[in-house]
């Protein structure tokens, strides 16, 4: 008989149910590991188990693991560093996924109950993407991409704890629609989806099948800084891949900074993050620009906009970005004047950025008397 000792986010009900398709109450009973002890991983929200001689890990026994069972909590595990090892709990010899010695660190407690209500929102998204791939991709391939994964999974809880207003729209939603298939066309970093759907149109009839594909990325958060003092706002330059895929001669444009919001992250705090990764910029504090798609027909990317306050002083302009993530980015501190002139010559082409500097000089009067 094939025994797992469960611990850590494989308690959640939730969460086993995801990754095993179901929730064997039957077969569960509470269980305590001697001489090991479960923490926070340092920097993560999830948990970490070592062995600490006199310690106990508190969790859940599945007994008579089925061999399906045992290939989906492996497809879920063993992908990030973890391994199987033989334990004793009472008496009876279990399974138990511990962590490749030195992974991670410990870091305080950990609470079951504070990651089911800052985590599992966005780890239910992630969960699911992660079991959708058991029999089309190893585990040890899904490492790699978790960030991403966990990105994408971050998106949905956003777009569904906040949904836009419907007002002058009609009253449709996501219920309306039908969906008879859906593909993976592409998994790499991003990730491209092929659909076959029907819709209810607005007169009440059902459209016909849509073969339609998407572009899967994540939501971004994007902030223009300005310095009200000086008048002045910081636009970043780099090398994009659209502009040089559409044929642009000029492939480096200017943009505000931006970046994606990672699993558990809230658009402010992504700010305020991409800020000093690609410019080492602190901010004083951030306005609400706006929030909007950035290509409803063929992109889920959405993104949530700031007016960064900062002081922009003479020479705080250079070189940043992230290494680790191959970013090359050169900021530059002009007048808000001399950014509108760039919109009017064409040299600033990207789409936000236009539309966060039009926003500031529409607000502009009331943010410099407040500053």
């Amino acid at each position: 008989m094939v025994q797992v000792f469960l611990y850590g986010t494989l308690r959640h009900e939730g969460l086993l149910d995801i990754v095993l398709g179901h929730v064997p109450h039957a077969r569960l009973r509470p269980a305590t590991l001697q001489d090991y002890s479960v923490s926070r991983a340092q920097g993560h929200s999830f948990p970490l188990i070592e062995a600490r001689r006199g310690a106990e890990a508190f969790g859940s026994l599945l007994t008579d693991v089925s061999p399906e069972e045992r290939a989906r909590l492996d497809h879920y595990e063993l992908g990030f560093g973890y391994h199987l090892h033989e334990v004793n709990i009472g008496g009876e010899a279990a399974l138990v996924y511990l962590p490749e010695p030195g992974l991670w660190q410990a870091d305080g407690p950990w609470s079951l109950d504070d990651w089911s209500a800052n985590d599992w929102p966005h780890v239910r998204h992630s969960a699911s993407e992660i079991m959708s791939y058991l029999g089309q991709a190893e585990a040890s391939d899904l490492a790699w991409r978790f960030a991403m994964i966990g990105a994408r999974a971050q998106s949905r809880n956003l777009a569904q704890s906040a949904p836009a207003p419907a007002e002058l729209r009609a009253g449709l939603s996501a219920a309306d629609v039908e969906v008879a298939r859906r593909d993976v066309s592409h998994f790499g970093y991003f990730r491209t989806d092929t659909y076959g759907l029907r819709h209810k149109r607005f007169d009440g009839t059902i459209s016909g099948v849509l073969a339609r594909e998407v572009f899967l990325s994540a939501d971004a958060a994007l902030v223009l800084p300005y310095d009200a003092a000086r008048d002045c706002v910081m636009l970043i330059e780099q090398f994009r891949m659209g502009p040089f895929a559409r044929g642009d001669a000029r492939p480096w444009v200017l943009e505000p900074i931006a970046g994606r919001i990672d699993a558990g992250e809230s658009p402010e705090a992504a700010a305020a993050r991409e800020c000093q990764e690609e410019a080492g910029l602190s901010l004083r504090s951030l306005l609400p620009i706006a929030q909007c798609y950035a290509s409803p027909g063929e992109v889920s990317t959405y993104f949530h906009m700031f007016l960064g306050l900062a002081d922009l002083p003479e020479g705080s302009s250079g070189i940043g970005g992230l290494e680790g993530e191959q970013e090359d980015i050169k900021s530059h501190i002009v007048s808000f004047e001399r950014a509108m002139e760039l919109v009017e010559t064409g040299e600033i082409n990207v789409g936000p950025l236009i539309q966060m500097l039009q926003w500031l000089a529409l607000n502009k009067a009331g943010i410099d008397a407040q500053s």
